[in-house]
């Protein structure tokens, strides 16, 4: 019998815990709660689980911070994290995306919903033995079996939603792509919710490749898609 995936839930609030508890209990994951920011990311270092949820408002120590730890931390960088929060404002989205947060899922939620996305970026983690190793365009390369991506052999902070994205767009390089077929890499199970996060993370790809060229292009109406050449941004 496979071992259950290990998931820490930082989170103050005793209902949603528990809700969150008993989903996770009947999709096959192992939870342990703590209720603050400080002894969170304490149980993060010491578990190192599989994936993490973080509620922002906490005491101690919020979990953008906590976010941000996670990810500047290189023992723990590579665990997913979904950040829970009553703030679904586009700035709070953004900030949580950029600090390196997996997910975004804003209160209320549905805990079928909410394990369904975790089910789809824990299975990002499962790359088929026969997928290329490197994927390279201009100056850029994604190594594929380690998740990075690099400029000029230079590490590029990215998270796996935006890896996924990027991955996509790269082994179709200059073919125009819906966002549905870009939610395919990145939440299969949960496309409706996450369609309108679609281009929170393509605004955080483009910043990340860099404010001079703007590698991919918006075909108004239809999606994305990654240019041959990249356009010189004025």
């Amino acid at each position: 019998m496979a071992q259950k995936k290990r998931i820490l839930l930082i989170e103050d609030e005793e209902d949603i815990a528990a809700l969150i508890k008993l989903q996770a209990d009947l999709s096959g994951y192992k939870l342990h709660v703590e209720v603050d920011g400080v002894n969170g990311y304490r149980a993060v270092e010491r578990e190192k689980p599989d994936l993490v949820i973080v509620d922002v408002m906490l005491p101690g120590q919020n979990g953008f911070d906590i976010c941000r730890k996670i990810k500047s931390n290189p023992e723990l960088k590579n665990i997913p994290v979904v950040i829970l929060s009553a703030k679904g404002e586009e700035l709070d989205i953004i900030l949580g995306l950029e600090l390196g947060a997996d997910d975004y899922v804003a209160k209320p939620f549905s805990p079928k919903i909410l394990f369904s996305r975790i089910k789809a970026i824990l299975r990002r983690g499962k790359e088929p033995e026969k997928a290329p190793k490197l994927l390279a365009f201009g100056d850029f390369t994604l190594d594929i079996t380690r998740y990075l991506l690099k400029k000029n052999d230079q590490p590029v902070t990215i998270t796996l939603s935006e890896f996924g994205i990027l991955k996509r767009l790269v082994t179709n390089q200059g073919k125009v792509l819906t966002r549905n077929q870009l939610l395919d890499d990145v939440h299969n199970d949960d496309a409706f919710i996450v369609d309108r996060n679609i281009d929170v993370h393509i605004a955080a790809l483009r910043k990340k490749l860099g404010p001079n060229f703007n590698w991919i292009e918006t075909v108004r109406g239809v999606g994305y898609r990654l240019r041959e050449e990249p356009l010189a941004v004025k």
